[in-house]
């Protein structure tokens, strides 16, 4: 049996060690665009901070290819994929055949959309390559950093330029920072954190051009406001890697869409990490929770079924963990819902008062959670959201940070 693998991320890499269990016969091809083998994807911003060194990166030894009698095509886009010849073509015109594909090809940074993004120095933060860009930039003198985006991504690359002494200013487009992932009172408590730490944060505004000779020098913001900058970093989310796939041939949403057992509509052909679209379990609908954890799981069990063994996937939950400063932040699930989508929300604590929670319901079951500072009984709210377990106790005493969750 003849399996590809797309993309040598923690989806891909964990695919190959499990069809590698099952058969060891196996010809496994792994195709990757970047030169490295596997590495972590969250370290990248302890690289950046310089908490850590960029040695620290590789998951596993320089002898994972062997050891796992893998052959690497290493520095090579897929550029296409013929699902009648069962193959794919790469950057170099070369051709690949398989019997069953895992597309694991992760996401590309979303680009920004402004005048000027050529100029030197002007980054996104999601690759090796992209943080061995910034530390040869930095090392060269940095005056101003801007960084676009409030997300976690923003956060980490404002966070690791401010340990190295730059200063540095956030562009956000929202009204307070992880947007996506809190709501507004622990949003707005965030900022007041990053900018008590020296963090300048400018909300509501988007850059439309960026000006220099060669280098980056000023940015232009929607508002006319000009700033000065000789290095930026956008964290502006991401978008599936999915720009070889014949989009009349398979089904394809925002991801590819996968039954339970990560399998496209193409048979044969799997997908996981962040191009899979497959149920959300708290929003019943098709989602991509974008998280390494969810990768890691999803590489797992597309490679049981590619090699012949049936498991089933339950659905993803969105999650992160994150410290913010002196803020631990949790959030599980739906954790910032519409006014419109009738959620009762109950709200414990807030600005002031060292910590905050909320807690999302629909009618008994729990459907989500932020939690700011006393985070530790977060894994059985988790539970509970994840195994959809109704909740019958009062709501008000279950967002108390104290609450005695024995009683459950």
């Amino acid at each position: 049996m003849k399996h590809l693998i797309i993309g040598n991320g923690i989806a891909g890499i964990n695919a190959a060690k499990t069809i590698r269990e099952m058969d060891e016969s196996a010809r496994i091809t792994m195709v990757s665009d970047e030169k490295f083998p596997p590495y972590s994807r969250p370290m990248i911003s302890h690289v950046l901070d310089g908490s850590q060194p960029l040695e620290k990166l590789p998951l596993f030894s320089r002898d994972i290819y062997e050891d796992l009698k893998i052959s690497p095509v290493l520095g090579q886009r897929v550029t296409g994929l013929d699902i009648d010849a069962r193959s794919v073509e790469l950057g170099d015109g070369k051709r690949i055949d398989f019997d069953r594909l895992l597309i694991a090809s992760g996401a590309d940074a979303r680009k920004v959309k402004a005048r000027g993004t050529e100029l030197e120095n002007i980054f996104y933060m999601r690759t090796e390559t992209h943080v061995r860009q910034q530390l040869a930039a930095i090392a060269k003198g940095v005056k101003q950093a801007l960084v676009l985006g409030g997300g976690l991504v923003g956060f980490k690359a404002a966070h690791g330029l401010l340990k190295r002494g730059i200063p540095v200013t956030m562009l956000i487009t929202s009204d307070y920072p992880l947007a996506m992932q809190v709501d507004e009172i622990a949003g707005l408590m965030i900022l007041d954190e990053l900018k008590k730490h020296g963090l300048r944060v400018k909300v509501g505004v988007s850059v439309t051009a960026f000006d220099g000779d060669k280098q980056v020098k000023q940015a232009v913001l929607n508002t006319g406001e000009r700033l000065d900058c000789d290095l930026v970093i956008a964290g502006k989310g991401v978008v599936p890697s999915l720009d070889f796939i014949p989009r009349d041939r398979m089904d394809i949403d925002l991801g590819i869409i996968v039954d339970d057992s990560l399998m496209s509509s193409v048979s044969g052909i799997y997908a996981a990490g962040d191009v899979a679209e497959s149920i959300d379990i708290v929003r019943q609908i098709r989602w991509i929770n974008a998280i390494w954890p969810e990768a890691a799981v999803q590489g797992r069990i597309a490679g049981f079924n590619m090699a012949g063994r049936k498991v089933r996937y339950p659905g993803s939950l969105g999650r992160n963990v994150m410290r913010v400063y002196d803020l631990d932040v949790m959030t599980i699930g739906l954790a910032n819902p519409e006014e419109s989508q009738g959620f009762e929300t109950i709200r414990n604590g807030g600005a002031g008062q060292g910590y905050y929670r909320s807690l999302m319901f629909q009618d008994d079951i729990l459907m989500g959670a932020v939690l700011i500072n006393r985070i530790e009984q977060g894994g059985t709210l988790r539970s509970l959201i994840e195994n959809q377990i109704p909740v019958r106790v009062p709501r008000a005493s279950l967002a108390a940070p104290g609450f005695n969750f024995k009683r459950l």
